[in-house]
């Protein structure tokens, strides 16, 4: 399979551990891939809950996503600053359909001025004992969230105001040709 190019729109579909769709992102605009990560946008973009809500997103947010981490990072894009939502989360698959990921609950949120928090502890606990996640499987995302919090701290990937601010004009260029 090719891979998709700068401009190029895909679908992300997020699952659960045991196989059942979670989310669907409609027309994400592919910003840059490479071998192992896609970054993207998400501006105006449907999304369909697995119960059949429909919402759109309110502001551009860069979306990023690598096969090496078990987290995906979405930079929402306000006019007070910009904000994160991580999902912990397996490494993507990029197929013909869309890119497609397992979302594992936890969730860690950092604020416009830094704060961070870690988000439905409770609902992990839930659907690990539910969905039956291995010893393995939990340390990998345990391990993964302070790989994920490092980068927060140290401003490394998209946690670098010249990453959001590289791919935000690269967005407005491709929007606007």
């Amino acid at each position: 399979m090719k891979l998709p190019k700068e401009g190029d729109f895909i679908t992300i579909q997020s699952y659960k551990h045991d196989g059942s769709l979670h989310r669907t992102w409609r027309d994400t605009m592919v910003l840059k891939t490479t071998e192992n990560a896609v970054i993207g946008v998400n501006d105006h973009t449907l999304v369909t809950e697995n119960d059949g809500r429909r919402w759109v997103t309110r502001e551009p947010a860069i979306v990023y996503f690598h096969k090496k981490y078990w987290f995906n990072i979405i930079a929402m894009i306000r006019e007070n600053g910009v904000s994160y939502y991580c999902n912990m989360a397996s490494p993507h698959v990029l197929d013909e359909e869309a890119l497609k990921y397992i979302d594992y609950d936890l969730d860690v949120k950092v604020f416009t001025d830094g704060e961070k928090k870690l988000l439905d502890v409770d609902e992990y606990e839930i659907h690990k004992k539910q969905m039956g996640y291995s010893p393995d499987l939990d340390f990998i995302l345990k391990e993964n969230v302070k790989i994920l919090v490092d980068w927060i701290n140290n401003e490394k990937g998209p946690f670098s105001p010249a990453y959001i601010n590289i791919w935000y004009k690269r967005y407005l260029e491709l929007k606007n040709r």
